[in-house]
């Protein structure tokens, strides 16, 4: 972490000539269960890594501007603060600037500004670098500009900007981790009151790994619209015939059965996915709390089935990588992680097996796909906060 912090500071230093004022540290996430219901009123169990977006920052009083540095892309842009934004041809802009647009279009202010950002959340490996970067802006200018937001508000400020600017229709599991987060806990999340609880993650003798396919995605092009359309096809028809059900997770199975024929097959298998997946959740979150690991693996795998045949989002790579792991020693369950169409596994391992399950994946991917499997070994940390730049030395 350290590390990052320097390396961000020091593109601060020499594009801006100056030096930053404030450091802000916004992470990356992981769920251990709950895919793709996070827009479905279901639960969710994410929770904030050690992976995160550094910005380096520093108010310009008397500015009209605001000017990002992507160190990572080694590109700037540059906006004047008092002009209403459109989307821009830069993809990671759109997402900073949908952010400013909706605390412009809520009356709140912000002045003059200069960032600079590096991350070590890798991008297309469903970690959500995107909610780590939208909310981390969010973040900064409530506490530089005394906006007095509260975290929710923060979270639906980077779901609003991920859906106006960007065009990606997300749920709010993604910005919630990174601005709730707690070391050592996942946050069980009701994605459709907002209402969470934390639950310990007492793992201790075990691993959180992740296997990243190097198969690269945006849910733009991936397919993660058309899922909605399929799922929403279906709730439309369900809501017609049992009005009287108030969320989406309460329909039952056999209600999802009678209106088979008329939402289609593939609308059914996408709505049969999440309805299961809904309930895992809440066995995983039991499972966690009462330190039953090797149920909890079980649930992951279960997981995987379910996203790869009835909501057809994995690929042939993050199938043979989880069928693989699943034969190893000291494996309790693994399942390809966030919307889908490549990126991470994430993989539940005793921690005595850890090294030797990654030396024979990574062989193994190797010979089948000749791509070198990444590896990320994570730890559960806190949500964004603002360090201070006494705990650094540059």
């Amino acid at each position: 972490m350290e590390k990052l912090i320097n390396y961000t500071i020091e593109a601060f230093q020499s594009v801006f000539e100056s030096e930053p004022e404030s450091i802000f540290l916004a992470p990356g996430r992981i769920n251990i269960i709950g895919e793709h219901v996070d827009y479905s009123d279901g639960f969710v169990l994410p929770a904030a890594i050690d992976k995160y977006i550094c910005f380096a920052v520093r108010k310009v009083d008397n500015s009209e501007n605001c000017t990002f540095f992507a160190k990572d892309f080694d590109d700037s842009f540059s906006f004047n603060i008092t002009q209403k934004q459109s989307p821009v041809s830069q993809m990671w802009v759109n997402y900073l600037l949908g952010v400013f647009n909706v605390i412009q279009e809520s009356g709140k202010k912000i002045g003059g500004l200069q960032v600079a950002f590096s991350s070590t959340i890798p991008m297309g490996s469903g970690l959500s670098s995107s909610a780590a970067l939208e909310c981390g802006f969010a973040f900064i200018l409530n506490e530089l500009f005394d906006l007095n937001l509260t975290k929710k508000d923060l979270a639906l400020i980077g779901q609003k900007s991920e859906h106006t600017f960007v065009g990606v229709k997300c749920g709010i599991m993604d910005q919630f981790a990174s601005v709730f987060g707690k070391e050592h806990q996942v946050i069980m999340l009701d994605c459709n009151s907002l209402e969470h609880q934390y639950f310990e993650a007492n793992i201790e003798g075990y691993s959180l790994v992740l296997f990243d396919s190097c198969v690269k995605h945006t849910h733009l092009t991936s397919g993660y619209n058309d899922r909605r359309k399929d799922v929403d096809k279906a709730k439309k028809i369900l809501w017609k015939k049992f009005p009287e059900v108030e969320k989406f997770r309460d329909f039952s199975f056999s209600m999802l059965d009678e209106v088979r024929a008329e939402i289609g097959e593939t609308s059914y298998k996408r709505s049969l996915y999440l309805l299961k997946e809904i309930k895992r959740v809440e066995k995983a979150a039991k499972a966690l709390s009462e330190g039953n690991i090797k149920y909890l693996g079980t649930l992951l795998s279960e997981t995987h089935s379910g996203l790869s045949t009835e909501f057809e989002v994995s690929c042939k790579e993050l199938d043979f990588m989880v069928e693989e792991t699943l034969k190893e020693e000291g494996v309790l369950g693994a399942r390809i992680m966030g919307g889908g169409f490549g990126g991470c596994s994430i993989n539940l391992i005793k921690s005595e097996n850890v090294d030797d399950v990654i030396e024979k994946i990574t062989q193994k991917y190797k010979v089948d796909f000749g791509i070198e499997m990444k590896v990320y070994r994570v730890k559960i940390s806190d949500g964004i906060n603002e360090y201070e730049r006494n705990e650094f030395i540059i």
